[in-house]
């Protein structure tokens, strides 16, 4: 009896699972102990079956009792730390470990083939399924010739064809006109297989493109529910769909829409969730946005709020993922079609440097941009290296963005002549207050294209959009060489260029943006739009904040809201109006009741909350009263008071200058 969704998905699939008697016996002799084979290599052309080969390997293992961790190359950062974290490490023995899209795992391959696959208890099963067949090392090697199976998965042949199509319910008269449409490719007799089980049969293919495309439409127009349309909307929206994204868009339906979803030929279930292949995603959304184009827009907007929300709660590597889906939602602007093109090619995973990639980077600025950048690179990745991001092909870097946080006291903010002209123009048009903090991404390249490179298109924009989410900050700058190639990219995401400097001899052009004049949240709201109406250029008036006041400015605005507490027309007419804190009279009392409310976490808070509550919050009479209801001499009531409105301004400044903002 089943006991999860789980067990009844799983269920579903073997149903319908056909085929691959050779790679099923082999494995079954490796799990049962009957095989020293312990290692089998699977490739073969996308679409051919590989992932669901490994969910019925999965299944079988299972059955056998074994424990099994199943990852999926593209969501693995391709070095040894990355396939650790992914699959758990260290491994139970005797596990059955399940890899997919092994191609995507390339840069690893001497290593895993050297140190982690030995080191693995020896009952361990291991499936890698990719495009590629196994590098020579594996064939070469007396061991693993001795240890491993390498399976070619080919077209379907006639006998397992018509098993698929006898499985589909498709009707027997039909079969042999679809055997020879589908030419015995998995995922397109599938999906002829499901058009036929509906009463459409196709007289003719021109060519698998088509087909998909008109098989894709035709069963777009038969969803029979309404929560199931609305899932596959989502998965078609999202890179990856989860079953918490899909509660967001379908509710309560999710588990059921989530079953229904796995189940559809043109749907692969991985450890990060379901996604679509990748024609069925084009004519998928093609034909949503022909028929219900409003309803896309709101399933779209739900998947974009879901990936923001995602992104600014996640941590460490999860914010990576988190990052590119967020992107690939926003795929029609200037940077999304291009990781998921990479993405589609290989692991576009941006993640933290190794200090030994250091001089790799370096190198790469140097031929580019001269040996003056180059040692400033040097100097600046020995103090701040943590902001180095990377993406790796192989064993090297392809792409990188250095990010720095200012100020941070160092010398080189005034010897690297980019910063100082940057820092020289925040303190003239916008300066930042204590507490506040400049982001610089100050280096940025592709080692084979510099800064046309499509790994800088990676690399620079989801490491910036994870900082950007996710840190408190003031400002922002991208820096460039190549203004002309990046000046209609960084006009669409409302980014200025503000600072015009050469270094040794090459022109650089800081773009850049305030973002207490437009908060982050505003500015999300307008890329969104812009996703959809291509709009360029500054952001509207309407969206900007006034400019930040200075802290004087602001403990007098503090005050003199205490002051108006309960006079509306008067607290409308106070400067914090527009800050941080409050966009009206309603919300900046708000706000203020409860700053006035978090005294009571300081210590011996609980006597300057009452007083400022006696005194401003439910005020007595006059100070006199509040001081005899609090029981204090005046005196020492008037002490408690003036201590009191410091910290409560101290409270408020936190979230003015960004340690309690969300927006």
């Amino acid at each position: 009896m089943s006991t999860s969704l789980g067990d009844v998905l799983e269920t579903a699939r073997r149903q319908r699972f056909v085929g691959r008697r050779v790679e099923l016996a082999g494995f079954d002799a490796a799990v049962g102990g009957r095989s020293a084979r312990r290692v089998q290599f699977v490739h073969g052309q996308g679409g051919i079956g590989k992932t669901t080969l490994l969910a019925e390997l999965g299944a079988r293992a299972r059955a056998a009792g074994r424990t099994v961790v199943q990852v999926d190359g593209r969501d693995v950062d391709p070095s040894p730390d990355g396939l650790q974290t992914a699959v758990g490490w260290p491994l139970p023995a005797g596990a059955v470990l399940l890899v997919d899209g092994y191609e995507q795992l390339t840069p690893i391959d001497g290593w895993l083939r050297e140190q982690f696959m030995p080191s693995l208890s020896a009952d361990t099963v291991v499936v890698l399924a990719g495009r590629e067949p196994p590098a020579a090392p594996w064939r070469s090697d007396a061991g693993w010739r001795e240890l491993m199976t390498v399976y070619r998965l080919d077209l379907f042949g006639p006998d397992e064809t018509a098993q698929l199509l006898a499985h589909a319910g498709v009707e027997e008269s039909v079969r042999p006109h679809l055997t020879a449409l589908g030419a015995g490719h998995p995922l397109t007799m599938a999906l002829l297989a499901d058009l036929a089980a509906r009463g459409q049969v196709p007289d003719t293919l021109a060519d698998a493109p088509d087909l998909i495309s008109t098989l894709l439409q035709s069963f777009v127009g038969e969803v029979p529910t309404q929560p199931q349309l609305t899932g596959l909307a989502t998965c078609a929206i999202a890179w990856s769909t989860t079953e918490d994204l899909l509660a967001r868009t379908v509710g309560a339906d999710a588990p059921a829409v989530w079953q229904w979803l796995a189940r559809l030929p043109f749907v692969t279930s991985g450890p990060g969730g379901l996604s679509v292949h990748d024609l069925a995603r084009d004519v998928l959304n093609a034909e949503f946005q022909r028929r219900v184009p409003e309803q896309y827009r709101t399933h779209e907007r739900l998947v974009f709020d879901h990936a923001v929300a995602a992104l600014r709660t996640a941590s460490g590597l999860d914010r990576q993922p988190e990052a590119h889906q967020l992107l690939f939602v926003h795929r029609h602007g200037p940077f999304g079609a291009v990781i998921a093109a990479l993405r589609t090619q290989g692991s576009a995973a941006v993640v933290p440097a190794r200090p030994d990639e250091h001089d790799q980077v370096c190198a790469t600025i140097e031929r580019f941009e001269g040996p003056a950048s180059a040692d400033l690179a040097r100097a600046w990745l020995s103090e701040q290296p943590e902001r180095l991001s990377v993406v790796r092909t192989g064993d090297r870097v392809a792409g990188f963005a250095h990010h720095l946080l200012c100020p941070s006291g160092s010398p080189l903010e005034d010897r690297d002549p980019v910063v100082r002209a940057v820092l020289d123009h925040v303190a003239r048009e916008g300066p930042i207050r204590p507490g506040e903090h400049v982001l610089i991404n100050r280096f940025a390249a592709g080692v084979r294209e510099h800064q046309h490179d499509p790994y800088m298109v990676v690399a620079g924009p989801v490491s910036s959009i994870i900082e950007w989410l996710t840190r408190p900050l003031a400002w922002s700058f991208v820096v460039v060489v190549d203004d002309a190639f990046w000046a209609p990219k960084f006009d669409y995401i409302a980014f200025a260029p503000l600072v015009r400097i050469e270094v040794g001899g090459l022109p650089h052009v800081a773009f850049g943006i305030d973002w207490r004049r437009l908060p982050v949240g505003s500015w999300l709201d307008l890329m969104y739009e812009r996703g959809h109406t291509g709009g360029t250029g500054p952001a509207p008036a309407a969206l900007l904040r006034p400019p930040p006041l200075s802290r004087v400015r602001f403990d007098a605005s503090v005050r003199v809201a205490l002051q108006s507490l309960h006079r509306p027309e008067q607290l409308a007419a106070n400067p914090l109006l527009g800050s941080t804190l409050a966009a009206d009279a309603i919300q900046l009392r708000a706000a203020i009741e409860e700053a006035v409310g978090q005294l009571g976490n300081l210590p011996k808070g609980q006597q300057l909350q009452a007083v400022l509550h006696r005194t401003y919050v439910r005020p007595a009479p006059t100070q006199e009263a509040a001081a005899e209801v609090l029981d204090l001499p005046l005196s020492t009531y008037r002490r408690y008071l003036a201590k009191a409105v410091e910290h409560l301004t101290d409270i408020l400044w936190t979230i003015e200058v960004g340690g309690g903002r969300t927006g």
